[in-house]
């Protein structure tokens, strides 16, 4: 359940690109930095995302370098890193671990498994040092576990616990901004559950996964129903983005938020318009 907080690429300024993508590659550094070479296969532009709002609002001192990339050596590559950096890379590790164990529970991945032995010992480090959000994965699991086992209905349960898992992710102080921060996470968490059911929902299908769009999937103008929840979701997390002072970057996190997010809905919505005209044709 990840990737959907990323940039519309067309939309965006050369610069805000550049500047965008050192913001990763200094992600990408911390990772290997402070839990090793393979914790960078669980780079997200989730995270990125996480890193730029942060450094908006919070306007720390951000150290500018440039550094050779594994990936890219030719080169040395602009890297964009602060405090912010380092707990967005302790985030991503955390998420991708229980990611991880949900994708080798619900598909006996076994990639899965070989790589959350690898992020174990890191995960408990970093839920010692953030224990509410280490509380806060943990739990949300526990209570994604009960709806599947429980096979609940309801779209807003399961997709609130994402929202309140990411919300609390997104809340790094107990400040004046925490409440806006957290809201924003919890919208933008409801948005990406929502997506990624919408997304996953054939191959849930035939699987027997649960995901709760399936017994939503005989309503009238069902896929309208799914755009208007996540138009909502989406209204919500920018409403909750323009009541935060962010001036530094502004421009790219408008354009994740409004435009990017939306990547991989189009996405699926034109496979699944293919797929239909295909079986017209049959």
């Amino acid at each position: 359940m990840f990737g959907y907080i990323t940039i519309h690429k067309d939309e965006l300024k050369i610069k805000d690109y550049n500047r965008y993508h050192a913001y990763y590659c200094g992600l990408c550094r911390e990772l290997s930095k402070r839990h090793g070479e393979l914790s960078r296969l669980t780079l997200t532009y989730d995270m990125t995302f996480l890193v730029i709002l942060l450094t908006g609002l919070y306007e720390p001192v951000t150290t500018q370098a440039q550094f050779r990339c594994p990936l890219h050596p030719v080169k040395k590559l602009p890297c964009l890193s602060n405090e912010f950096t380092q707990y967005a890379a302790d985030m991503d590790v955390l998420l991708s671990y229980y990611n991880l164990k949900d994708d080798w529970s619900d598909e006996k991945k076994l990639s899965s498994l070989a790589m959350t032995k690898v992020l174990k010992s890191s995960c408990k480090k970093i839920a010692a040092e953030y224990p509410t959000q280490g509380a806060a994965l943990s739990q949300y699991m526990e209570k994604l576990l009960a709806c599947e086992q429980e096979h609940i209905r309801d779209l807003d349960t399961a997709a609130g616990y994402t929202g309140e898992m990411l919300g609390k992710i997104f809340a790094v102080k107990d400040d004046e901004w925490a409440n806006g921060l957290y809201k924003l996470g919890f919208y933008l968490g409801k948005f990406i559950y929502l997506c990624d059911a919408w997304e996953d929902l054939h191959k849930d299908k035939k699987s027997g996964n649960y995901n709760p769009l399936i017994y939503y999937e005989d309503t009238p103008n069902f896929a309208q129903m799914v755009k208007d929840i996540l138009t909502m979701m989406a209204a919500e997390c920018a409403r909750e983005f323009e009541c935060l002072p962010v001036l530094t970057d502004a421009d790219i996190l408008r354009n994740i938020l409004y435009s990017g997010i939306w990547a991989r809905y189009e996405g699926t919505k034109i496979k699944l318009q293919n797929m239909e005209e295909h079986s017209k044709k049959q």
